[in-house]
């Protein structure tokens, strides 16, 4: 008994997920010729085939390493 209850815990804890992780919001982006043949070369060389996917890790992977280097210090920086 105590396996299904664990099981459907689980199941609902995936659910709202899910839920909490689904991509609500839109943003669309320009580029000019040459941008664009070179992020086609750049997916072509290494196989990418979900160029969505591809911009949102790369633009939040920046973000990320941003943040983290502008990160408040106790003490200034030499």
């Amino acid at each position: 008994m105590a396996s299904r209850k664990r099981k459907s815990k689980e199941i609902k804890m995936l659910a709202l997920r899910e839920q909490h992780l689904k991509r609500t919001y839109k943003k669309s982006l320009l580029f000019n010729e040459p941008e664009m043949d070179a992020i086609n070369n750049f997916c072509k060389k290494y196989k990418i085939a979900n160029k969505s996917k591809f911009f949102r890790e790369t633009i939040i992977t920046t973000i990320l390493k941003k943040i983290e280097q502008d990160h408040p210090t106790l003490f200034d920086r030499i």
